[in-house]
């Protein structure tokens, strides 16, 4: 039962079908696909050719490849191009968080110019120059603080009324890390003015 044909009965089928004259297809008959247009013809032939043959030619295209996307993102994050910008900063929301921040000043934007003075005077062997110093840093941490809490909740507002259906979900504290670089050193660069209502 489980053995395996025997030599005559593989010979004697392929004798049936050897007999068997071949059916041609009838020149009328559809062939089961439409026939593709010139342009996609060729389009497939070339991107056959360009397809690499090898380990290395594939490994060089695909650097080429990321580095022609990096050098577009790049010219995105300068001008705004919103079609190659980054995930994190694509979006209508996302957008309206950067224009609101760029619009207004930030209490946070000074915070390196401002820790590098108080480095300064804090190397300064001076008491009371020291104790200045110490006072500059707790008084600009709450301005931050105060700074950050207020933007938070009129960017939250502002949002919840301007994109009532939208995914609102990471787009306040997206616009708090903008608000701790100096605005000339923001990625994406700032498309409105200060003062500008976005």
């Amino acid at each position: 039962m489980f053995r395996s044909r025997s030599k005559d009965g593989q010979a004697a089928t392929a004798k049936v079908t050897a007999d068997q004259p071949q059916q041609p297809r009838d020149p009328q008959a559809p062939k089961g696909r439409p026939t593709p247009k010139r342009s996609e013809a060729q389009g497939q032939r070339r991107s056959r050719a360009q397809t690499p043959t090898n380990r290395k030619d594939a490994v060089k295209a695909q650097r080429e490849a990321r580095r022609a996307d990096m050098a577009r993102q790049r010219e995105a994050l300068a001008n705004g191009d919103e079609r190659y910008l980054p995930v994190r900063d694509k979006g209508p929301v996302r957008r309206f968080a950067r224009d609101y921040i760029d619009a207004r000043w930030c209490a946070a934007e000074f915070f390196l110019p401002m820790a590098v003075v108080i480095l300064v005077l804090t190397m300064i062997r001076v008491p009371s120059i020291q104790s200045i110093a110490l006072l500059l840093w707790a008084a600009i941490i709450v301005l931050i603080v105060i700074d950050s809490v207020v933007i938070w909740f009129r960017l939250g507002a502002r949002l919840q009324e301007k994109f009532p259906k939208e995914n609102l979900k990471g787009a306040k504290p997206y616009a708090i890390m903008r608000t701790l670089q100096m605005r000339r050193l923001r990625l994406p660069k700032p498309q409105v003015k200060r003062g500008e209502r976005p």
